[in-house]
């Protein structure tokens, strides 16, 4: 699948900057800050749309946060292969076709499109590996093999599931309890409940045929993937074993983060990530933003009435990317008036001694992510004059390479 075009993003190294340090950034798993400083290229896989709407800010905070700790790698000196995946045959696609008389195939291409205009006007770094659930069917069904092997798959019917218990690790992720765990696995769309299946957690790796839905030949009848095995197969297939993050929004925790991890775990035999890292729920009139409900603010609508991608992108910097918010228009209005005064700072001919922003910059950003520390400092710039005539063009590629924001 065609991923979007790549920004152009400036090396403050190159410009005699030098490189930042290793970011320390949250890990889920271990509850702690966990550096993350590999060895050459940094190894990242970040849970894609399922594309039967448009891209929502929510969407956009949590590939931001993903863009950031890029640039942050990037910015230290490291390559970085970064994996994404659409899940372009799911239940939600099906039945939004199916209730509005599209065929599933336009409608997931149609939004796969307007995700990749929405990112790149964002300049949101893209993947190297993007990659559709559809292509991936031969990648799922030599993991479910695997799988098979190691006596981790049963049969409910003609549908094959996933025993989560094959795994020791199973709730290493979350360190939720198994109460919990069902309550949560059936808010999001998991089948506790099902009848012949050995633990209520046990997930679904391959549905059998259904009348009048996709569904593609294997060794275990024709059928098509269950959710979780799609990126355990996708990740394990680009970037193999022990890569450094998983990642995601907070609501992928569980039950998918937990179960990919289990699966390919007990395929290889070996740690699926090394770091596990969510961004926070972004909600709109009260509750989080969400296709189910329809309380959704569209990147594409917010463009299409005028705004500045990069008004829209600081108006997500302004909230660090572990922190649930709730979008204002207020927000939009704030980070309009931010990037005017940004703009005409760095079209002075001179301004404040830039030296200990760099470094500044570079210490709120490696210190998890923290965006809004990093907007302050350079808030605190803007508003100082200065005689230092170098200043603005080191601010400008700084605001660039660190945060996205052209300025």
């Amino acid at each position: 699948m065609r991923s979007w075009s790549a920004p152009d993003i400036p090396s403050l190294d190159a410009l005699g900057l030098g490189r930042g340090p290793a970011p320390q950034v949250h890990d889920t798993a271990a509850g702690a800050a966990r550096e993350l400083d590999p060895e050459g290229t940094a190894r990242m896989y970040v849970c894609g749309i399922t594309p039967y709407d448009a891209t929502h800010l929510g969407h956009a905070s949590t590939y931001l946060a993903f863009d950031l700790l890029q640039r942050v790698w990037r910015d230290r000196g490291l390559d970085v292969t970064y994996v994404q995946n659409v899940t372009d045959v799911d239940d939600p696609l099906l039945e939004r076709a199916d209730a509005t008389g599209e065929d599933w195939v336009a409608l997931a291409e149609r939004e796969t499109e307007l995700f990749r205009t929405d990112m790149t006007a964002l300049r949101i770094i893209p993947p190297q590996h993007y990659m559709g659930a559809v292509e991936a069917i031969d990648l799922v069904v030599a993991l479910i093999g695997r799988l098979e092997e190691a006596g981790a798959v049963y049969r409910v019917d003609d549908d094959l599931y996933f025993d989560v218990h094959a795994d020791p690790a199973f709730g290493g992720v979350s360190h939720l309890d198994a109460a919990v765990m069902a309550t949560v696995f059936a808010e999001r769309g998991g089948d506790p409940e099902r009848e012949g299946k050995k633990d209520p957690l046990d997930c679904l790796l391959w549905l059998a045929e259904r009348p009048g839905e996709p569904s593609w030949d294997s060794p275990f009848g024709k059928g098509r993937p269950g959710w979780h095995v799609e990126c355990s197969a996708m990740a394990l297939h680009h970037l193999g074993t022990g890569f450094d993050v998983q990642g995601g929004g907070s609501d992928l925790v569980f039950p998918h983060h937990e179960m990919s991890a289990s699966e390919a775990q007990v395929a290889t035999g070996e740690p699926f990530a090394k770091a596990y890292v969510h961004a926070g729920m972004v909600a709109l009139d009260g509750e989080k933003m969400s296709k189910s409900k329809g309380n959704l603010e569209l990147v594409s609508r917010l463009r299409e009435a005028g705004h500045d991608p990069m008004a829209i992108r600081l108006a997500l910097l302004g909230h660090h990317y572990r922190s649930d918010w709730e979008w204002f228009a207020g927000d939009l209005e704030a980070a309009e008036q931010r990037l005017a005064r940004w703009r005409a700072a760095v079209e002075r001919p001179a301004g404040a001694d830039a030296g200990s922003l760099v470094a500044d910059v570079r210490d709120a950003m490696s210190s998890d992510l923290d965006a809004p520390r990093a907007l302050t400092i350079i808030d605190e710039w803007a508003a100082t004059e200065g005689t230092d005539e170098s200043a603005p063009a080191t601010v400008r590629a700084v605001v660039d390479a660190l945060l996205g924001v052209a300025l």
